[in-house]
């Protein structure tokens, strides 16, 4: 039994249904809400591994709900992901901004949606701020040494390629925004070039495989494990 905590966040009965049915299967703990009100305060007080969250909602809608919940220190390793009927790429677009982790569009079938749900809970990489070595998959990061190799291949980066790899792999599900990225590498009394993250990730997307690095347009950038 997984044991990892669930909270689903929807107005429609049915769908809380059908998602409790299938992940109570795969063995976690389901918590449910029908608003976002109620969902924030669910969240606060069990503090669950992933919250799969519903855009259009009364009272308060998903994007407002999430801005919410990431505004909870308890809940910063929470994984948010939207499961909604909008397909549009403002209402994604949207979503990122607000914090999630993922955009998910309803009509993905059941047994689909719980395989992601699985492997996102199994990847996500809850490595603290002075983890000295970061092993995901093929990767290792050894922060000591300021050593990088994939597949047994070893790198030598300078230090801002180093520190900006570092910090995406420090959490595998999160969409790090440009400006968070400036400020943990480069910090606030450093002035640099509007380009200069881009630089930076392409260099490394050449060192270390082009689909290492994922682009969220408008948003920032994730590690793809």
């Amino acid at each position: 039994m997984n044991q990892k905590k669930i909270l689903l966040i929807d107005d429609e009965l049915d769908i809380l249904e059908i998602l409790s049915y299938n992940l109570e299967k795969e063995g976690y703990d389901i918590y449910t809400a029908t608003n976002g009100n109620e969902g924030i305060e669910k969240a606060k007080d069990i503090i669950p591994d992933l919250i799969l969250l519903d855009v259009m909602m009364p009272e308060k809608d998903g994007i407002e709900t999430c801005q919410e919940l990431r505004k909870i220190k308890e809940l910063q390793k929470t994984l948010i992901v939207f499961l909604s009927a909008r397909s549009e790429e403002f209402s994604q677009l949207a979503g990122f901004q607000a914090g999630a982790n993922d955009y998910i569009v309803k009509l993905i079938k059941p047994k689909i949606l719980t395989s992601k749900v699985n492997a996102l809970l199994q990847l996500t990489s809850q490595v603290s701020d002075n983890a000295k070595l970061i092993e995901i998959g093929d990767l290792v990061i050894d922060k000591d040494n300021f050593r990088v190799s994939k597949n047994g291949q070893q790198f030598l980066l300078p230090k801002k390629e180093f520190d900006l790899l570092y910090l995406l792999a420090s959490n595998t599900e999160k969409v790090f925004k440009r400006e968070e990225i400036l400020e943990k590498v480069w910090g606030n009394d450093v002035i640099v070039g509007e380009r200069t993250i881009d630089v930076h990730i392409r260099r490394l997307r050449e060192k270390l495989g082009i689909n290492t690095i994922q682009t969220l347009k408008g948003i920032g950038y994730k590690l793809i494990v």
